[in-house]
């Protein structure tokens, strides 16, 4: 029904118009109290064979939804109703900012892909702060932080300690953006040497407060072998609780998509089914080079439950969606955990 009615309508507008118009069409339904548990019904999987212990968090089952669907906290309480484990909010940034000059969302419908250039558009992280404060659902929260605009690079380390504290009290764990490609100078945060100077100092913080949190990094498809030796390394030394692998890219091989189109979009992150394998080349390059000794979330191309096990089995312990969860639809995570529990069936 989703394919064939529902999306092919949402498909019809603008692709960041129709986003919000449907999470605040989502928001007022679920004021009527009857629409809750009729979405619980037909979205939840309450298997425990789907638990998962992770850098000290239990997550009911491995799917959760990544960051940049829900920038601001808003819809946490109804996107946890199609059965996520955990929502990652932000990126969120010190000020608020607006992003970007719009259109700087395309969808790719041949490819089963998006191209963004959203620019980081948050409320700013006094205001989601405040929203997250009032949030009371059990579902795991991840914080996703970044720096502003325009600050320049040299001081954005500021701008990193500034988000952890204040949003410290109200997330389950930390995701570090150092590779956002939509604003300008923003991957050259994902330099060794700065991460080297930013991770001690949060570390520091995090254990003065009354629980510690657990920190990620968010990684580039785009990195060269070195760059993710040096990464994997820096995040052994520095006791990082895990990966994310990976954030967009802004390679543009083997689209299906006309090149003029292409080319008249222009720049942004490219994520969907053309990124699946190289997200997969690098969760696999990770998971052998540390032996599985790091966490790894992986997310990028997942748009089919054979796509999440193919993650998994590239060596990630828990996966993201986004663009997954626009063109195949809600009930994608309860498939893929159906699945899951499927497979995990048959080897026994």
């Amino acid at each position: 029904m989703y394919k064939f009615i529902i999306r092919p309508i949402f498909f019809a507008f603008d692709p960041e118009r129709v986003h919000y118009f449907t999470l605040n069409i989502l928001q007022l339904l679920c004021k009527i109290p009857f629409i809750k548990p009729i979405i619980k019904f037909f979205y939840l999987n309450n298997s425990n064979h789907l638990e998962k212990k992770l850098f000290g968090i239990t997550f009911k089952n491995p799917v959760g939804l990544a960051a940049g669907f829900d920038k601001n906290g808003k819809y946490i309480k109804e996107l946890s109703l199609f059965g996520f484990s955990f929502i990652e909010i932000g990126t969120v940034t010190p000020k608020s900012q607006v992003g970007n000059p719009k259109k700087r969302l395309f969808r790719l419908k041949k490819d089963e892909a998006i191209i963004n250039r959203l620019g980081i558009n948050n409320d700013g992280v006094t205001t989601i702060a405040k929203r997250l404060k009032n949030n009371n659902t059990k579902v795991i929260i991840g914080g996703n932080i970044g720096k502003n605009s325009t600050t320049k690079n040299d001081k954005a380390e500021e701008d990193y300690i500034e988000n952890f504290k204040e949003l410290h009290p109200y997330v389950d764990y930390f995701a570090l953006n150092v590779s956002c490609p939509n604003v300008n100078n923003f991957t050259k945060l994902q330099d060794v040497e700065f991460l080297k100077k930013l991770i001690p100092e949060l570390n520091k913080i995090n254990l003065s407060q009354k629980k510690r949190k657990p920190i990620l990094i968010k990684i580039s498809p785009d990195l060269s072998q070195t760059q993710l030796d040096e990464t994997i390394e820096l995040i052994i030394n520095e006791k990082l609780d895990g990966i994310i692998a990976t954030n967009t890219t802004t390679k543009r091989n083997h689209l299906k998509t006309d090149s003029k189109k292409i080319e008249k979009i222009g720049k942004g992150g490219l994520s969907g089914l053309p990124l699946k394998a190289s997200s997969n080349e690098v969760i696999k390059y990770i998971a052998e080079k540390t032996n599985k000794s790091i966490p790894i979330i992986g997310v990028g191309g997942i748009m089919s439950p054979k796509d999440a096990l193919d993650k998994i089995e590239a060596g990630a312990d828990l996966i993201q969606l986004y663009t997954g969860f626009i063109y195949s639809g809600p009930s994608i995570v309860k498939k893929i955990n159906q699945h899951i529990i499927k497979k995990n069936e048959s080897k026994h």
